[in-house]
């Protein structure tokens, strides 16, 4: 490997880390270095999965304050995302690797629609929060099999394609759980962890991996995640979107001019 790709791919984990801990979709910084470095886009979604596992961790237990009290709705979500992450795992070894690169673009697309949208998202939870609040209708603490079914969806696709799952998580339980939104991100930074660790697994022992990749993005995204927790909600969430959309769309142009 070249020196200086090192240095991007471990750039590209500190931030994607970054972006992780505090908004999701950090995958759409670093599966579009690896694809522009050389790497196949298998090679880059198992390599990308495994190496961001560990900032995943790190960023979980950043938010460790506000995971108080909520063990028992992760007692309930995590099994809905440990199997859904499996089934997407599979799904990915499953195909043929050029379903996977036909299908990816489509799949960078929605994760950059979802990222944008997410503002307007999360201004329409707490409207209805608080008009709920307003005419004194309760809330559900933990969603039912309307939520384990939407998080096991999730988990899916988190296993298959990595992007933008924590903002679909974000999504799904702002909506409808009864839930400060930080509380919620702290969630969801357990559960994407829990789905990168188990599709990461799944991939280590199957799945064409580049160990170099993971090592240097794990260190990264482990940094990355620690400044995120600390730091990144002072950050201009505007800026962090900003630089997802860019990168996934130069990511979508690239996918597309490979297939011609």
């Amino acid at each position: 490997m070249i020196w200086w790709h090192a240095v991007v791919i471990t750039v590209a984990g500190v931030w994607a880390g970054m972006i992780n801990a505090v908004v999701g979709s950090g995958t759409l910084v670093t599966f579009p270095v690896l694809v522009a470095l050389g790497y196949p886009p298998v090679t880059a979604t198992t390599s990308n999965a495994i190496g961001l596992a560990p900032g995943s961790i790190s960023g979980a237990v950043g938010y460790r304050h506000e995971l108080r009290g909520q063990r028992t709705r992760l007692l309930r979500f995590t099994p809905a995302s440990l199997i859904g992450a499996l089934c997407g795992a599979v799904l990915l070894l499953s195909l043929p690797a050029d379903a996977f690169e036909t299908v990816v673009p489509a799949l960078v697309g929605l994760a950059v629609v979802l990222v944008i949208v997410q503002p307007k998202v999360s201004s329409w939870v707490l409207r209805r929060r608080e008009e709920r609040e307003q005419s004194g209708a309760a809330e559900a603490a933990y969603g039912g099999w309307l939520v384990l079914g939407l998080i096991f969806l999730i988990g899916v696709y988190g296993g298959y394609f990595t992007a933008a799952q924590g903002v679909m998580l974000m999504a799904v339980m702002g909506m409808l759980l009864n839930e400060t939104l930080q509380r919620l991100n702290a969630v969801k930074n357990v559960l994407s962890a829990v789905v990168n660790v188990v599709a990461g697994t799944v991939y280590a022992f199957v799945a064409p991996v580049n160990w170099i990749v993971v090592a240097l993005l794990a260190v990264g995204s482990v940094a990355g995640g620690l400044l995120g927790a600390k730091v990144g909600r002072r950050l201009s969430p505007t800026a962090l979107r900003a630089v997802i959309v860019i990168v996934g769309l130069a990511a979508m142009v690239q996918l597309v001019v490979r297939q011609l």
